[in-house]
């Protein structure tokens, strides 16, 4: 493995944690050295990068959430090492922190330890893209936002503008980008056109009120999370750079970190946009809560993604008289979760594999009884084509 300590800066710890605390036992690089990364875990990273969205605070920082991470208990099935590497330092670059980051998602994914990314403003999704590129496999991005962030593949990156860059870096290994929860006020029509031309899914705040069901087979069918703290009602999460009148409460925003943890397919998190500036105690409690919640959902995996062989699970087929074509879908005995099989190509051999089976809702085999197609079909049929 490659040597990380270069890119942090250790944390200043001047006391002991009581004992069964998050503190006691998590592996940090702090003034006694950096930790021996070789177990399967987690690991924290804080990134206050700031330059592509909120230059005005370049060089500030605030990780309060880690005090109030560290003094919280363990979940009770918690088996997983936790670590904390540190600060990385912005470089004298927004690219060389790009980099080093990069680097760093790289190497942790590879040893399977998720980086849990927090802090700078939400562009750094690009870099954790770029350090899946090493692993050679298409991903799937899912965003929580309350914009859709596309921006102009002309123009430099920035925290509102860094999906077209996901989808112009070559070579390309994004399969599908999820958004969920954007605003109408917030987003052009073109935008919203233009993920429907790429057959990508995009949940507004509406839908996700009215059946917050809508969210698990999306977190459950992605490998990179990254949440946009401006997602929060500003009521929720006080701060000069938080003025949003709606978004998730901060109990929903827990629930669905707790979801993206029990998936077995996700392994990175970011949480951007912790932003400077009169930040309240509760704000950090809360991101030091959305960790934990993301944790807990780990130690709940259950491992019934249904790759190889299929006998834990029930097969359902419907035949459609409009495809003249049967769907399949298949359900856990384990845990009761659904995945809806689409056919690809032949000729792409194992390219599409980690995709060609697709998480779902029960709905969706409910609409294929009433011979009707679900459009998670359709988009992803069309994407494997």
């Amino acid at each position: 493995m490659k040597d990380l300590s270069i890119y942090f800066q250790p944390l200043v710890q001047e006391h002991e944690y009581p004992a069964d605390t998050i503190g006691s036992i998590i592996l940090a690089n702090n003034q006694h050295g950096f930790p021996e990364i070789d177990q399967i875990g987690l690991a924290i990273i804080y990134v206050p990068e700031f330059r592509n969205g909120q230059p005005e605070l370049h060089q500030q920082t605030d990780d309060r959430f880690r005090e109030a991470f560290y003094n919280y208990f363990p979940g009770m099935h918690w088996k997983h090492t936790i670590y904390d590497l540190g600060t990385l330092l912005p470089g004298e670059r927004v690219e060389d922190t790009y980099f080093a980051l990069r680097q760093v998602v790289a190497e942790l994914v590879k040893k399977k330890i998720i980086p849990i990314i927090i802090g700078g403003t939400q562009d750094l999704t690009y870099a954790m893209y770029q350090g899946y590129e090493e692993l050679e496999q298409l991903i799937n991005v899912m965003s929580i936002d309350y914009k859709l962030d596309l921006g102009d593949p002309d123009q430099p990156v920035d925290k509102d503008a860094f999906v077209n860059k996901l989808l112009m870096h070559r070579p390309c290994f994004l399969f599908n980008y999820s958004i969920l929860g954007y605003q109408g006020p917030f987003v052009r029509q073109s935008e919203v056109d233009l993920f429907e031309k790429l057959y990508f899914d995009a949940v507004r705040l509406g839908e996700f009120v009215s059946d917050p069901r809508i969210a698990e087979p999306l977190l459950r069918n992605s490998d990179l999370l990254s949440i946009d703290l401006q997602a929060l009602r500003a009521s929720d999460f006080r701060g000069d750079h938080y003025q949003n009148p709606n978004g998730f409460y901060n109990h929903e925003l827990c629930q669905l970190a707790r979801y993206a943890g029990i998936s077995d397919k996700l392994t990175s998190l970011g949480i951007f946009n912790l932003l400077p500036g009169n930040l309240s105690e509760q704000s950090h409690q809360e991101v030091a809560q959305l960790i934990w919640y993301f944790m807990d959902g780990i130690s709940q995996r259950m491992g019934d993604f249904p790759i190889g062989s299929k006998k834990e699970y029930i097969r359902f087929t419907v035949f459609m008289e409009e495809i003249k074509h049967d769907l399949v879908f298949f359900k856990s005995n384990k845990s009761d979760r659904w995945w809806m099989e689409v056919p690809y190509p032949p000729k792409e051999g194992h390219k599409y594999e980690r995709h060609h089976l697709v998480p779902c809702n029960k709905n969706d085999y409910d609409l294929a009884l009433e011979n009707d197609i679900p459009n998670l079909w359709w988009r992803t049929y069309q994407k494997l084509g």
